[in-house]
């Protein structure tokens, strides 16, 4: 018959409460982890939309994007070393994949109301209170990402690493939007 206690004299019902402290540590743990997402989801969610809509994504668009890439972000969170540039790049690419699979959408359709878009209706509402956003809109490609990420605080290096691009690219293609958009402004001054 085998002895029930282990050779070193300790006692098998000792076990649990080291299983139980296991247990509240990785709770512990887990509930810091959902503390600091939760702080970082708030502070990033509304301008992770802006720097979309500015690469010219429909609002609506653009806070699914959102959404999608911080329930993304959320699930690797102990991995990201750099979430604020990770959750602005995969959204980035999310909206060229949208905007290259260029499937039309229906206008007539309004969007379900979301925490981030409680109003969906109003929506043409605050894009035309927002001058900066038709000359946004009219930049080329590149140049209204460079500038969209500008807008987000990333410096042109930054910006060329998140885009595989050299920083002198950046800072062209942000000289032509910045000189493209001053342009548009002084020519609309002149018509008023």
């Amino acid at each position: 018959m085998s002895d029930p206690h282990p050779a070193d004299g300790t006692d098998l019902p000792a076990a649990a409460p080291l299983q139980a402290d296991a247990l509240e540590s990785r709770h512990h743990v887990q509930q810091e982890t959902d503390e600091a997402f939760s702080a970082f989801y708030r502070e990033t969610i509304r301008p992770l939309v802006g720097f979309l809509v500015n690469q010219g994504a429909a609002v609506h668009l653009a806070a699914d994007i959102a959404q999608d890439t911080m329930a993304a972000a959320y699930q690797r969170w102990s991995d990201l070393r750099a979430p604020k540039a990770w959750v602005y790049t995969v959204a980035s690419r999310a909206l060229i994949r949208k905007i290259a699979s260029a499937q039309e959408e229906s206008v007539e359709e309004v969007p379900e109301p979301t925490s981030l878009l409680p109003r969906p209706d109003d929506i043409a509402e605050w894009e035309a209170r927002h001058d900066a956003l038709p000359l946004l809109r009219s930049l080329p490609p590149r140049q209204r990402q460079v500038l969209a990420w500008t807008l987000a605080g990333f410096t042109p290096t930054d910006i060329a690493d998140h885009l595989s691009l050299t920083a002198e690219n950046v800072r062209a293609n942000l000289k032509k939007a910045r000189r493209a958009t001053a342009a548009r402004l002084k020519a609309r001054q002149e018509e008023q």
